[in-house]
């Protein structure tokens, strides 16, 4: 019996994802350096997640002399 395409891992996570661990939302807040060593890890900000898309690159046209 075959697998469906449509159940096949391509490469893991593909889509971006729009909540973030808590971990990951304090390196993000470091990042933007709005964390300050006196907040505690409860009640944190709100962090946007910038999504960005991977396309195909676009072959150069090679010029003919």
């Amino acid at each position: 019996m075959s697998l469906d395409s449509s159940l096949k891992a391509k490469s893991g996570l593909v889509r971006a994802r729009n909540v973030l661990k808590r971990d990951e939302r304090i390196e993000q807040l470091k990042e933007e350096d709005r964390w300050d060593d006196e907040m505690t890890a409860m009640g944190l900000p709100k962090v946007r997640i910038v999504k960005t898309t991977t396309g195909k690159k676009k072959k150069e046209k090679k010029k003919e002399e």
